[in-house]
């Protein structure tokens, strides 16, 4: 922890499309537990406390703070890990946090996720009169009906109930101020980032018609609702949560045909589209989503040396059928016929003379084609 910076989790590599996680007021970063592993198999994920809550220095906001004061709060976590543009998902006071970046600093955000919180949070009277309670009487009272807030009937999260009830009071006071201050309603229309919105259709907090209402005004934005789920949803259903953020921030799919087509050429991938039945859908799905969408984005390396590897691999296994495909796909990459030569000769050092004659007369048949 530290007096000066939010205190934080970092997770997944440090190559992958940042994605900052923001809580809820009374929880930690802990929220996240059951998402965030997940989501850093595609992005360097960096969930986050609010000031008095979990890790984070209750004095880095005061009585009377903002929404804006907690963007900044954010934006300068960013700065510190050099973070400059990010996706961003935000549940009840995080999520205000994240429409507050894509009004007023939409160039720090490449897509949004509103989680469960909503444009208003019903006027200023309910919070002010939470934080004058909470000023006087601490938190243990309040944290007493934190399941019914935050969960349907008859599930909790210990932990995080525990996380609520050792917040700083003064901290948590000040984030209610912050609530209390927020009215983005007018401003919705000017978020240009794509933007989901996901309600818990059993949320007393901020029920599904905030996030409807947020879904109207947003252009293109796009809502979910999840059955069961209440405040919480992340803690509460994390499997539909993360099916969601999945879908919205990854594109994984779409992005993966799109590189698909750029490796392979849009005649192999029209082909293999044509073919496609309903029995190999979802392994098609699986190839674009998973091989072209996680693995040939990442940009640790380059197409040039994931085609090497690709060639290498294939000699390896045999697959001479795929080896064609992909010594046209390294043409299109940008390998000359000499690198290519130099890739199957290393073959036959690692894979075996045998394997690498065979590769070769694959190799120099698909270069002939280009004469």
């Amino acid at each position: 922890m530290t007096d000066t910076l939010l205190n934080h989790r970092t997770e997944g590599p440090a190559s992958a499309p940042p994605l900052l996680l923001g809580p809820s007021l009374g929880a930690s970063y802990a929220l996240w537990d059951e998402v965030a592993p997940e989501l850093s198999a595609a992005h360097r994920v960096v969930r986050w406390d609010l000031p008095g809550h979990g890790g984070s220095a209750a004095g880095l906001i005061g009585a009377g703070a903002t929404v804006g004061d907690l963007a900044a709060l954010v934006l300068a976590l960013a700065d510190a890990l050099g973070i400059e543009r990010f996706a961003y998902a935000g549940v009840s006071l995080g999520g205000a946090v994240g429409l507050q970046l894509a009004v007023h600093h939409p160039d720090r955000l490449s897509s949004l996720a509103v989680i469960c919180s909503s444009a208003h949070f019903d006027g200023a009277k309910p919070w002010e009169e939470r934080a004058a309670l909470v000023r006087r009487e601490g938190l243990a009272g309040l944290a007493e009906g934190a399941d019914a807030r935050w969960f349907t009937s008859g599930f909790t999260v210990p932990g995080l109930v525990r996380d609520h009830r050792e917040a700083d009071p003064e901290a948590y006071a000040a984030c209610c101020d912050a609530l209390a201050a927020f009215d983005l309603r007018d401003r919705l229309a000017e978020v240009s980032v794509p933007t989901l919105l996901v309600a818990g259709r059993e949320d007393p907090a901020t029920p599904p018609g905030h996030l409807r209402e947020i879904a109207d005004a947003v252009p293109d934005a796009a809502l979910v609702e999840i059955p069961g789920a209440s405040h919480l949803a992340p803690a509460q259903r994390p499997e539909a949560v993360l099916t969601a953020l999945r879908t919205h921030f990854d594109g994984a799919a779409r992005r993966g045909m799109a590189v698909r087509r750029e490796v392979l050429g849009d005649a192999h991938v029209d082909r293999a589209q044509a073919r496609q039945t309903p029995f190999t859908a979802r392994f098609q799905d699986f190839i674009s989503r998973y091989a072209w969408g996680e693995v040939w984005t990442d940009p640790t390396l380059t197409r040039r040396e994931r085609s090497m590897i690709t060639l290498t691999a294939l000699v390896a296994h045999g697959h001479y059928d795929e080896l064609a495909m992909h010594v046209r796909a390294a043409r299109r990459g940008g390998l000359t016929p000499e690198e290519i030569g130099a890739v199957l000769l290393q073959t036959a050092v690692y894979c075996g003379v045998p394997a690498a004659n065979s590769a070769f007369a694959t190799a120099q048949r698909v270069l002939a084609e280009e004469e």
